[in-house]
């Protein structure tokens, strides 16, 4: 059998596959008729068509009941287990689709896990409280990949992505802080002109990640290039090398900063330093209804996701 012959003989088996189980599993063509509520004589011309257009007997029939043959053996087989993977797939599906307890795939950035996803999703599961979550953190770059690829639905991300396909909505701003050792000469201030650290080694994090491009650009509108001493993956890595002495950096404001005795927090009075926050999804893909039930009540957290 070539290849298109296999393709024909495949859009003759699928329609008829449930039939021909069916009739393989009662071994008699009226119950199974029965069983699936189609008439017996329909059933019977169903078989027969697969049977031509397959070029093998199915069944064989003693008397009024149905043997499967060794071909219909055959085919049996791997049609009862496709049958019942299908339907297992096609439950899942449903699940994951179902307005009260289906699943989020909702991808983030590890400086929103501390705190802003936390009680986003606490809030949203106290009218929903059966929808399932996945839950999926990394760079900017790592997390727009998984939300091209279909592997996450919703992407709270930061800063926005301008790219064809991707639709965004702005949620929150967050203040981004000089943040420098307990000891250091600037410490104290309550303000600082970004400039002033030009000449400070700087630990950011590795390029891909959101926060290392919103820095690199801070620095440039201050009029210099920071010079990246250590990278870490995430705030608290950084923040750590920056308790001991290593260099300082540009991070979210967060409340573990202000509480950590090793390094201040130090707000940057030029050029303005934020960074927007908010939400992205695909434009041209359908979102499953838990999953846009979920995008809909984040959009409410405009301006108060960070707060």
């Amino acid at each position: 059998m070539n290849d298109e012959d296999m393709a024909a003989g495949l859009d003759a088996l699928v329609p008829r596959l449930r039939q021909f189980v069916a009739v393989a599993r009662e071994e008699h063509l009226t119950r199974a008729a029965e069983q699936l509520g189609v008439p017996q004589p329909t059933l019977s011309r169903s078989i027969a068509r697969l049977e031509a257009e397959l070029g093998v007997p199915l069944f064989s029939r003693p008397g009024r009941s149905v043997k499967l043959t060794r071909h219909g053996r055959l085919l049996f087989e791997y049609s009862e287990r496709t049958l019942t993977t299908l339907a297992a797939q096609l439950r899942l599906l449903a699940e994951e689709t179902d307005p009260a307890r289906g699943r989020v795939a909702l991808a983030f950035l590890h400086t929103l896990g501390t705190d802003a996803v936390p009680r986003m999703l606490r809030d949203f599961r106290a009218t929903h409280p059966a929808v399932r979550f996945v839950l999926v953190q990394g760079s900017a770059d790592m997390l727009l990949a998984r939300l091209r690829a279909g592997e996450a639905d919703l992407c709270l991300t930061a800063p926005l992505p301008n790219e064809p396909g991707i639709v965004t909505r702005k949620l929150d701003s967050q203040r981004i802080d000089l943040v420098v050792p307990a000891g250091h000469r600037l410490a104290r201030r309550r303000g600082v002109r970004l400039a002033e650290a030009a000449a400070e080694e700087f630990i950011g994090m590795p390029p891909g990640h959101g926060l290392r491009a919103i820095s690199d650009e801070l620095c440039r509108a201050a009029g210099f290039e920071p010079r990246i001493a250590f990278e870490g993956e995430e705030t608290a890595t950084c923040r750590g090398l920056v308790g001991a002495g290593l260099g300082v950096a540009l991070l979210p404001a967060l409340a573990a900063i202000d509480a950590d005795p090793e390094v201040a927090a130090v707000r940057i009075t030029a050029p303005r330093a934020a960074r927007t926050v908010g939400l992205a999804w695909v434009a041209d893909r359908p979102l499953p209804a838990p999953v846009a039930a979920f995008r809909d009540f984040a959009l409410t957290y405009r301006d108060r996701l960070l707060h």
